[in-house]
């Protein structure tokens, strides 16, 4: 009973407060869930698990928005692309010639 009411302090992290907690960056080894690995993912049962049909629901939602956000993600990369290419067009029109720096006909 002593054993019981005795207090215990409480166990603090000695390490640095600055150090991002782990996982908090993900490895060159990483890579990122596709819809259909979503989609396909199955789960084992337990004698009071989850509704698996609920569950599938669920896992479509999820992927159907993860391929909406690679959509989004490639649309915007060619978005980016094109911009570039305009930029690039437009800065080169504008840039003086030889000719106007040195002011020869």
């Amino acid at each position: 009973m002593r054993n019981l009411l005795r207090i215990r302090p409480r166990r603090r992290d000695v390490g640095p407060s600055n150090v991002a907690p782990p996982g908090a960056y993900r490895s060159t080894s990483y890579l990122p869930l596709r819809p259909w690995q979503v989609r396909g993912r199955s789960f084992r049962t337990r004698r009071r698990g989850l509704d698996p049909a609920e569950v599938a629901a669920f896992l479509d939602r999820v992927a159907g928005d993860l391929a909406a956000a690679y959509a989004e993600v490639a649309r915007s990369r060619d978005e980016t692309a094109r911009i570039k290419g305009a930029l690039r067009e437009w800065q080169s029109r504008q840039a003086p010639t030889m000719r106007d720096l040195v002011g020869r006909p």
